[in-house]
């Protein structure tokens, strides 16, 4: 289906997928309003950009910015008129405990406020950026969109925060909404050092040498984008969709990014004991020094278990085709490679 697009608004444009969105749209010659905190730093989208065409100055200049907030429903008024299409990627992402309680508050109002607005504005089709943290777990089998949430689940506020925004797009769809929400794995691509993969690649440039025996599914940002705006473009609605390429253990995918930054492999395992004496450890640290505690009991949980998330219904649905996470792993490390240079000169 060929849709004629009026105006597409984008939340979390600033952040690793809707920044690669943003340019997947505008590269597309599509109008774009995308809704920025007054904080926000644009500057990040640009470098994006620059990492794909030699005209990013321009493609930016396409984009129109609307300063506004999640939790601010009258600058989301403002932001929505004339939208026909909404792409719900803002979120806070945090592992840091003393954030749980804002990062669910601020997430779930946030999309409760989208989806009123959504609704109120009458618009097209809305995609919710989830994550498979909003899924169940089910030991020794693949999960699927069909996995229910379970008490197991409950390792995180973040998973917390995006299992009860998705039910608030589940309620928009009862009174009207047509909504796609996609449930992204881990997301490898270039972007902030401080944030989703830029962490592990900033990890390996120290040389870690321990790794966890645990495994998780891993997706190119680049094919988030375009599963999204396909799934938009497309007469599906009221699904979801998870968005993975591949299942690897952490030794595994370890191994890919410290080749591709030219790092020595991690080569100590740390199983179960060690995992609980670091996340002990590293709460003691926080108490005595005030500094973020990091790695919780919850992150200690994740890393020892082998976690596998299909992604049949997406390739059936859509006929899509992952990037390998080898090639998504290279691809990112020669923009962090390059980063790294121009940061020295």
């Amino acid at each position: 289906m060929i849709y004629i697009y009026f105006m597409i608004l984008v939340t979390g444009g600033t952040g690793l997928v809707g920044s690669h969105l943003l340019y997947d749209l505008v590269k597309r010659g599509l109008p774009v309003r995308a809704l920025r905190r007054k904080e926000s730093n644009v500057n990040e989208v640009k470098k994006i950009f620059s990492y794909y065409s030699e005209d990013s100055e321009s493609l930016f200049s396409r984009i129109e910015w609307a300063e506004g907030d999640l939790m601010d429903v009258f600058s989301l008024a403002e932001a929505m008129k004339g939208i026909t299409d909404v792409y719900h990627c803002a979120a806070i992402v945090s592992i840091d405990s003393g954030d749980g309680e804002k990062m669910i508050r601020n997430n779930v109002t946030g999309t409760t406020n989208m989806v009123n607005m959504a609704l109120e504005n009458k618009i097209r089709k809305f995609c919710h950026v989830s994550s498979v943290a909003a899924l169940g777990i089910e030991s020794g089998k693949d999960i699927t969109e069909e996995t229910a949430w379970n008490n197991d689940s409950n390792f995180s506020a973040y998973a917390i925060s995006k299992y009860l925004s998705e039910n608030e797009v589940w309620r928009g769809t009862q009174e009207g909404l047509n909504a796609v929400i996609v449930n992204p794995t881990i997301v490898i691509g270039p972007g902030n050092l401080n944030r989703s993969s830029g962490l592990l690649f900033k990890a390996a440039q120290k040389g870690l040498r321990w790794y966890s025996s645990g495994g998780m599914g891993y997706v190119d940002v680049r094919d988030v984008v375009k599963a999204m705006i396909t799934l938009m473009d497309s007469d599906l609605k009221n699904e979801k969709f998870i968005l993975t390429s591949e299942n690897l253990p952490f030794k595994d995918f370890f191994e890919l990014v410290y080749n591709s930054i030219g790092k020595k492999i991690p080569n100590k395992k740390a199983g179960k004991f060690i995992l609980e004496l670091v996340w002990r450890a590293d709460k003691l640290k926080s108490i005595f020094t005030g500094s973020a505690h990091i790695f919780t009991k919850e992150v200690a949980r994740y890393a020892s278990i082998q976690l596998a998330y299909s992604n049949s219904k997406v390739k059936n649905k859509i006929n899509f085709r992952f990037t390998p996470v080898s090639k998504a792993v290279s691809d990112t490390a020669k923009c962090f490679i390059s980063d790294q240079k121009s940061k020295n000169n």
